[in-house]
């Protein structure tokens, strides 16, 4: 188990680090949430990009980007749930992020944390299927073959009921694996050398958020694709 200064928090320990960790990453979220609000203005100013480097522009280039990536994935349709992609994106990169601190572990290297991640996800697009297709949604557990119905909803059950587990494993696991090389090479060079690998980190951090945002948008489109 890697030392996080959270343990200092009385009645933190070994145990509950993830979950202060968890903590410290939303308040971090709504802290600058709450600036890139207060930076956005009103009227013409609110739809102007910011030409500069700042935390609205930050938050501006990754809504854009998730945007554009809902609306190839899921379709014309997907660009709604761009917040809520956007949401998840910068959630799961600040929580991941927090491991490149010395002495700090990330809450998604703990597979609690992203197995309720993905329990989450499998919640949302089951609730947005259902919201879009109504009782129809629930048609597709049965397969194009009114004869193999029986079959696929065991099949179709199994497969929905599996993937928070993989989100949250591949998560878990990928960041735990990445936490632990850094702190390695840490531990034998401080500075310089170590610099690399805190690049590659950032990278990893980076890509995994993504990952898992994907996926997640790949389960709405399927969930409110027009052919089930």
């Amino acid at each position: 188990m890697h030392f996080n200064w959270t343990q200092l928090i009385p009645g933190v320990g070994h145990h509950y680090t993830h979950v202060a960790t968890l903590i410290l990453a939303t308040l971090i979220s709504v802290v600058l949430g709450l600036v890139a609000r207060a930076s956005l203005g009103s009227g013409e100013s609110a739809v102007v990009p910011h030409g500069k480097l700042s935390v609205r522009a930050i938050f501006e280039g990754i809504t854009e980007f998730i945007y554009n990536l809902a609306h190839q994935v899921i379709g014309h349709h997907g660009r709604a749930f761009a917040p809520y992609f956007a949401a998840i994106f910068s959630f799961v990169l600040i929580n991941n992020f927090i491991g490149l601190i010395p002495g700090m572990t990330p809450a998604t290297d703990n597979f609690n944390t992203t197995f309720a991640f993905g329990i989450f996800s499998f919640l949302a697009y089951n609730v947005i299927g259902l919201k879009e297709g109504g009782f129809g949604y629930l048609k597709h557990f049965l397969g194009p073959v009114l004869w193999l119905a029986p079959l696929m909803l065991i099949i179709e059950i199994i497969s929905h009921f599996i993937r928070p587990l993989t989100l949250g494993l591949r998560l878990a696991n990928v960041m735990t694996g990445d936490h632990t090389v850094l702190t390695v090479f840490l531990n034998l060079f401080p500075i310089g050398p170590a610099i690399p690998f805190y690049l590659m980190g950032m990278l990893v951090c980076t890509i995994q958020a993504f990952v898992f945002t994907l996926l997640s948008m790949v389960y709405v489109a399927l969930a409110t694709a027009h052919d089930h």
